[in-house]
């Protein structure tokens, strides 16, 4: 498995197929909302270099992704945070270490940057807990959803 900082429109169309695969999987509430990434917004993101794409290739196939955002904290304005967007590795790349190892060469790509601080998300009906306490992480707060529709 090889990992990488990639950018934005080196990466789209191949990410394209594994968002649609790791939406099927995860995502509740699809009769009401629907996948429609935002291209636009990402771009700008990146173009300011908030978007950090690390990805996971086998034999030069993208099999799995961690997007961050790059911001300086409201809270505390000396620090640069990395915060999660979304991470997926397809199924076939999931044994072994792969989904450690991705977040790893994130985590120390960030912080080779001077980036503080890193937050992952997990879902409750799909956590991935053992490999985020496994490099260390620790649980710093939940998020409630409700759909207001």
């Amino acid at each position: 498995m090889q990992f990488a900082l990639e950018n934005l429109a080196k990466v789209r169309r191949e990410i394209e197929p594994l968002l649609e695969e790791h939406w099927k999987e995860i995502a509740l509430n699809k009769e009401i909302i629907k996948l429609n990434p935002d291209w636009e917004g990402y771009a700008r993101l990146d173009g300011i270099n908030a978007l950090r794409i690390y990805t996971a290739r086998k034999d030069e196939k993208l099999v799995g992704y961690f997007v961050v955002i790059v911001n300086k904290s409201l809270h505390y304005r000396d620090h640069l945070f990395a915060n999660n967007d979304i991470i997926f590795l397809s199924k076939s790349a999931r044994k072994g270490l792969a989904g450690m190892k991705l977040i790893k060469y994130a985590i120390d790509s960030l912080a080779a940057e001077g980036i503080t601080k890193l937050h992952v998300n997990t879902k409750a009906h799909q956590p991935f807990d053992a490999i985020l306490e496994r490099l260390n992480f620790e649980e710093i707060e939940r998020v409630y959803s409700l759909v207001l529709r």
